[in-house]
């Protein structure tokens, strides 16, 4: 094993990740606090290649966000109004008709997910959603359905007075496939406290995984970073996280969200840099030795920084999207018009030498693209 620094307790974190051990706790914490972008990234390659070579996945999807309506009152959502808001010109209420015509104007078309989230409005309840999901896979019965944040569905199920077990499994009869893991913010009570006090709660977050994986509807899991947290923080995130993942093998993917300051309550918090980006991709993967895959999310982060992002242990950048999201271009993301052709996200991902490859939602390999037509 090569020494990369005169740091014996770096050295000694280096020789656990090629020898294939977990790192614990204080060791997360300390690579935030001790490493270096060039130690981390070095490490988080070196297991993206054992796992997946020079693969880079990428699937053909579009969003659809039914509302951004919200009865919560997170501190750093640039995205949601409140009910009393809903006359103003940035808030929406699609209907179901709104709904069927977007699936529709798809046919024909060569995508496999749909990605449905958004505000958690009082009037969508569980039964409004599950008869939407039921007419949608009736419209394009092959389409894999993401549906619904944890926070989502922990109002969903409340209101309808069910346990997460029945009202997931009401969403699974009517056709949804997997979840996808927004909501989870940080973990820490005391910070969600301050950032999302009225939303549900992590164990709350970490229940309903939990139940869908059971179920077997696999999910996926994010961070919310860069903001009144702390690396401690952080690394009790992905250890809670990678505590849950032992149990179940339930999540295909951790989605490290950075977060943005325009237009919300937390508009005097500074962003983090791009280099601090690239590290918590980097300590993601190196941390969660039982994900497969780590996803930078292009439409947040930028098209060039996603790019980057395939040395420091990314191997997934999400989809063509298709300029269907509003959560992140309204907090002042990179990616103001986020939508990718098929052919350049391939380019993209062959610009920086690694092979594309389209999957499906659960990671079965659609198309190899290769390399042959990479630019020299």
């Amino acid at each position: 094993m090569p020494t990369f620094t005169k740091d014996t307790t770096l050295n000694n974190i280096a020789e656990k990740v090629y020898q294939n051990q977990r790192l614990s706790f204080d060791e997360g914490v300390y690579l935030f606090k001790h490493a270096e972008l060039g130690f981390v990234g070095s490490l988080a390659n070196y297991i993206r290649e054992q796992k997946h070579g020079n693969y880079t996945y990428f699937n053909k999807n579009f969003h659809i966000e039914p509302t951004n309506i919200c009865v919560f009152d997170c501190k750093f959502c640039s995205y949601s109004r409140a009910i009393r808001e809903r006359s103003t010109y940035d808030a929406w209420e699609m209907s179901e008709q709104d709904i069927y015509d977007k699936i529709k104007s798809y046919e024909g078309k060569n995508v496999t997910e749909v990605h449905i989230v958004g505000g958690v409005h009082p009037k969508m309840g569980l039964h409004y959603f599950a008869t939407l999901i039921k007419n949608i896979k009736t419209i394009r019965p092959d389409i894999h359905i993401k549906a619904f944040t944890a926070v989502e569905l922990e109002y969903m199920c409340r209101k309808a007075g069910v346990s997460y077990e029945e009202g997931l499994q009401l969403l699974k009869k009517a056709g949804q496939n997997s979840l996808p893991g927004g909501g989870a913010e940080i973990f820490n009570e005391e910070i969600r406290s301050q950032i999302c006090k009225d939303k549900c709660s992590s164990e709350e977050w970490l229940q309903i995984h939990e139940t869908a994986h059971r179920l077997n509807m696999p999910s996926n899991a994010t961070i919310l970073y860069g903001h009144i947290e702390s690396y401690e923080h952080r690394v009790e995130h992905m250890e809670r996280l990678r505590n849950l993942q032992d149990q179940t093998k339930g999540f295909n993917a951790f989605i490290p969200l950075k977060f943005r300051n325009t237009g919300n309550d937390m508009a005097h918090v500074p962003e983090c840099s791009v280099i601090e980006d690239l590290r918590n991709y980097a300590i993601s993967r190196i941390f969660l030795d039982n994900f497969s895959h780590i996803k930078a999310y292009w439409p947040m982060i930028g098209r060039n920084i996603a790019q980057l992002s395939l040395a420091f242990g990314v191997d997934d950048i999400d989809g063509t999207v298709d300029d269907s999201t509003k959560i992140y271009t309204m907090a002042g993301a990179e990616e103001q018009t986020p939508v990718m052709t098929t052919e350049q996200i391939i380019e993209l991902i062959k610009q920086v030498g690694r092979n594309p490859v389209e999957r499906d939602s659960v990671y079965n390999i659609i198309k190899d693209y290769g390399m042959e037509t990479c630019p020299a």
